[in-house]
């Protein structure tokens, strides 16, 4: 069934969507719909809003009462996630990203779920895995549902000899293990999409981002792993840790095929992808593939965007953009409508309402245990 939108569309799905949401409610896990009745989006967002949205991968590192007010608004939990880049000065040591996530997920009424991380750069350093785990142990205590690695494992990284550390490294066993045993999710940013290994390209949706960091593109570092190597390190470490939860970020880094993603649920059952950044990789692929996919494996995809509101951003700016993202993306998973990205115009999936109540809400909740962080 396709959904057009319009005025009668509108009320009629808002109107399903929050009788699934009831339903499903009623199973077990809190929701926020039933709390927030005097949430007030935009017409366009409405039915974004009610299904009680989980952007599952954002970036959040800078407070502030605009901010506040958007989660509020379109009635909206995060996940703030922390990354450790030795390329990005403030987020050159965990500490840092994750005392700042601490505080806005302690200040935000519960609309922000915290995923930590740790120092991966001194992994040849004796005791580097107690440290590791005594750090996410003390982020767990504190709140932390989730924990963050990164690319720089498998792209940047170097041991003594030379050769690069992958994320399946034996050093990494004893982390993967504690995080398994507190029950929390493993989010898994490994490799970066083909185009990172590519010649440029300006029709690439990732063009724009390896102008800016060339440190991250691989056409530049041709003595780097490829992505081949980086993604089949991953593989084994899902293989090696059957009862750890993971997030493939960026649908895992497969984004050129959602059938190459299909393959790996089949084989790995504690495997799930987000979106984040990639939704423009599902438009352009065929229509009905991408439909069929999303319906078939509707409890394996969280939604993520990858937003980000940074120290020195201006949240004037950048809050509305997190919007247009928002806007975009529903307007493409929920409705039949064409949807331009850079200039061109892709249909919408109209997945059904249960899908999307799954994709948006459903999938976060069982995938990151905590992340709804209700206070």
């Amino acid at each position: 069934m396709k959904f057009a939108r319009s005025p009668v569309f509108l009320g009629g799905f808002i109107s399903t969507v929050i009788a699934i949401a009831l339903i499903a409610g009623s199973g077990g896990a809190k929701t926020s719909l039933q709390a927030d009745t005097t949430v007030s989006p935009s017409a366009d967002l409405a039915g974004f809003a009610v299904i009680a949205p989980i952007d599952a991968h954002a970036h959040v590192f800078r407070n502030d009462p605009s901010f506040q007010a958007m989660l509020k608004r379109l009635n909206l939990h995060i996940l703030d996630i922390c990354v450790v880049s030795q390329h990005s000065r403030g987020y050159d040591e965990a500490a840092g990203p994750n005392r700042t996530a601490r505080q806005i997920m302690r200040s935000d009424a519960g609309r922000v779920a915290w995923c930590s991380t740790f120092d991966p750069q001194d992994f040849e350093k004796p005791g580097f895995a107690d440290r590791s785990v005594q750090v996410l142990n003390e982020t767990f205590a504190e709140g932390a549902v989730a924990v963050k690695i990164w690319k720089a494992i498998g792209m940047d990284l170097t041991k003594r000899d030379g050769s690069y550390l992958m994320p399946d490294d034996p050093v990494f066993k004893p982390i993967y293990s504690d995080i398994a045993a507190h029950h929390r999710t493993l989010y898994a940013h490994l490799a970066e999409p083909a185009s990172c290994w590519l010649p440029p390209n300006p029709d690439s949706p990732d063009y724009n981002y390896y102008q800016l960091h060339p440190e991250w593109y691989m056409f530049l570092h041709p003595g780097r792993p490829s992505q081949a190597t980086i993604l089949a390190a991953r593989d084994h470490l899902l293989a090696q840790n059957p009862d750890l939860r993971v997030v493939g970020c960026h649908l895992g880094s497969m984004e050129l095929d959602v059938d190459e993603v299909a393959r790996h649920f089949d084989r790995y059952p504690n495997f799930a992808v987000d979106t984040a950044a990639r939704v423009q990789y599902l438009m352009m692929q065929p229509r009905e593939k991408v439909r069929a996919f999303m319906i078939k494996y509707q409890d394996r995809v969280l939604y993520g965007t990858d937003n980000g509101l940074q120290a020195a951003d201006d949240p004037a700016s950048t809050l509305p953009r997190w919007e247009d993202r928002y806007l975009r993306d529903w307007r493409y998973f929920a409705t039949d409508e064409w949807v331009d990205y850079h200039g061109r115009k892709y249909e919408g999936l109209a997945l059904p309402p249960e899908i999307l109540r799954k994709l948006y809400h459903d999938n976060a909740v069982r995938w990151v245990p905590g992340i709804l962080n209700e206070q």
